[in-house]
């Protein structure tokens, strides 16, 4: 079932009513930076404080954990259809962050200045810049959907996919 922009700006609004710090990534951190909705998506891809993972989970109390890939990422979903994809960060004092890449110690570099602001249905929303959506989307094969979204950075901001 997509998941509508309603939607998303419901569970942002969740969170950000408990101080919760999480950036948009993947498809709706695409068309965020974008500033309108390119396609339907399936899936919320949400990056947070590790620190905060518990906060986090009690504001998303309706939600149940589907899938268990830490400590890279975890899986929420409710009954609704409404699915998360979350992704724990450890910020350094500086404003960068890393993620793990796999449970062998390798991890995704997220420079401080990644983190910009976008818009979804005209709200303001944080996610990641271009080229850290560029390089997010590089850790596994690229699906259609994926190529499509690459390609709407290509086409309105003139980067190399």
């Amino acid at each position: 079932m997509p998941m509508p922009a309603a939607t998303v700006l419901e569970i942002l609004g969740r969170l950000r009513t408990r101080d919760l710090d999480v950036r948009l990534a993947g498809g709706w951190g695409i068309d965020a930076l974008l500033r309108r909705q390119t396609r339907a998506h399936r899936d919320l891809d949400l990056l947070h404080r590790a620190e905060q993972e518990t906060a986090v989970l009690q504001a998303l109390d309706d939600f149940r954990e589907t899938e268990n890939a830490r400590p890279v990422r975890f899986v929420l979903s409710r009954d609704d259809g409404a699915e998360l994809d979350l992704h724990p960060l450890h910020f350094a004092p500086d404003g960068s962050a890393t993620q793990a890449a796999d449970d062998r110690g390798g991890t995704f570099p997220y420079p401080a200045a990644c983190f910009v602001t976008g818009e979804i249905a005209g709200t303001p929303v944080p996610c990641l810049s271009v080229a850290q959506q560029r390089y997010f989307h590089r850790g596994y094969e690229p699906r259609p959907h994926d190529l499509a979204d690459l390609r709407e950075l290509r086409h309105e901001f003139g980067v190399e996919s």
